[in-house]
């Protein structure tokens, strides 16, 4: 029997009340025991991992990423996104289905299932697309993305602009309990913008994007979710008046749960100064008052997740002009370090109120058995120590791609361990 010793670190799980000094046993890949576990313990052939100092979390769970696998992988595949996942301390992570080709139907769907179990070093749950092709035209079959073993649907970075589409897509998903996870943004009023619309976007000379764009669609989701009685999860929040939306929809009892990233409470437009395009992102970075919205959302529980919306780009689409560049920042291996530096450090949030945004919170919304350290569960494990720092360096990443406004950063929250089923795929802060 493979065995694995977890002595004297902090445990923190919200689902089981537990935050203390406990030890934690794996047995085959499973928690067997969560105590304080005698020293004396044959652990015959087994592993024993010193935890004194450091926080012993249920592994990290991101319900928001794109892994690039079919079709992008110059940009990232499986074995690489997955490795900086891992150094990240998530052990689950769960893919957009904007690949090549679109995962709308089952063939694509076993595909990423089954390469995920060849090359993958964390649990990989697909996303399928809500509409054929991500056009927006016709649903996609969607009880048999369900049974090919999609988590959700979502036709993300394409927004749905037919209301009778999302209408009939939350009808259908209601019937398959499969999540809808929508991308809200109204691609009229966008009208070819680069960058939030404001102060910075008139100083540099581009295009803006109102934050209206944003908004009026969630708030047409949060009134087609209230009418057809289905959830919906609202995907990278990042205005003032959305967070005020769905906190308002929440009081009438609409069934809405959503995301925020880290660069939504951390950054604000000021970032894509000097034409910075490792800092344009969509939906795009917006002011200082939407930056404190969202950090008082995730206060308040109005925002019940915390996703990476990693989307690794190759530097030849980065190194461009602005306007022609792809929007996304890789996530995985900052996002942990930035939610402590900017939200626990500051007194925002509690780490066991971290740790429900960014375990219990996005398993609970996605259907998945993770997201805690109960007895009987599958050994999903984060170890890290919250007090010491370190600058982030992009060379220094396990994904393909280093495009993130972050390097440099001084950051708190070294990764030591991550263990995915029982496995110690992270020792020590080095990816085996």
């Amino acid at each position: 029997m493979l065995r694995v010793l977890i002595k004297g670190g902090h445990v923190i799980d919200p689902k089981t009340n537990t935050d203390g000094i406990s030890d934690i046993l794996i047995e085959d890949g499973m928690i067997t025991e969560v105590d304080n576990i005698s020293d004396d313990l044959e652990i015959l052939n087994g592993d024993v991992i010193n935890a004194e100092g450091k926080l012993v979390l249920p592994g990290l769970v991101d319900a928001h990423c794109h892994l690039r696998d079919p079709g992008f992988e110059y940009k990232e595949d499986i074995e690489s996104g997955t490795r900086s996942a891992a150094a990240g301390g998530f052990t689950s992570v769960a893919c957009m289905p904007n690949t090549n080709p679109v995962a709308d139907n089952e063939s694509v769907i076993k595909y990423i299932i089954n390469k995920a179990k060849q090359d993958g070093v964390v649990n990989v749950y697909p996303i399928g697309a809500i509409s054929k092709g991500q056009k927006g035209e016709e649903l996609s079959e969607i009880g048999e993305l369900k049974f090919a073993g999609a988590v959700a649907i979502s036709d993300d970075g394409k927004p749905l602009k037919r209301s009778s589409l999302m209408k009939r897509a939350l009808e259908y998903s209601s019937m398959f309990d499969i999540t809808v996870i929508s991308h809200c943004e109204d691609m009229d009023i966008v009208d070819e913008g680069v960058m939030n619309e404001g102060y910075w976007s008139t100083i540099m000379g581009l295009r803006g994007i109102p934050s209206a764009a944003e908004e009026i669609m969630v708030a047409r989701d949060l009134i087609l979710a209230e009418y057809t009685k289905v959830p919906i999860h609202i995907a990278h929040v990042s205005t003032e008046l959305s967070v005020e939306l769905i906190r308002h929809a929440k009081k009438r009892g609409v069934k809405v749960t959503c995301e925020t990233c880290p660069h939504y409470f951390v950054l604000t437009d000021e970032a894509c100064t000097g034409f910075n395009t490792y800092a344009k992102v969509n939906p795009p970075l917006r002011t200082e008052r939407d930056v404190k919205a969202v950090i008082e959302g995730l206060k308040d529980g109005t925002i019940d997740v915390i996703a990476t919306d990693h989307a690794p780009h190759h530097i030849d689409e980065k190194n461009v002009e602005f306007n022609l560049a792809a929007n996304g920042i890789v996530g995985f291996e900052t996002a942990l370090p930035l939610a402590i530096t900017y939200l626990v450090k500051p007194g925002h949030l509690t780490m066991n109120q971290l740790v429900e945004k960014m375990c219990v919170n996005p398993s609970k919304i996605l259907g998945l058995n993770k997201g805690t350290l109960e007895v009987g569960r599958s050994a999903d494990i984060t170890i890290l120590d919250v007090e010491e720092e370190f600058v982030v360096d992009v060379n220094k990443f396990k994904s393909k791609a280093k495009n993130s406004p972050f390097d440099g950063f001084k950051l708190k929250g070294s990764i030591y361990y991550t263990i995915v089923n029982g496995n110690v795929v992270v020792r020590e802060k080095v990816l085996l």
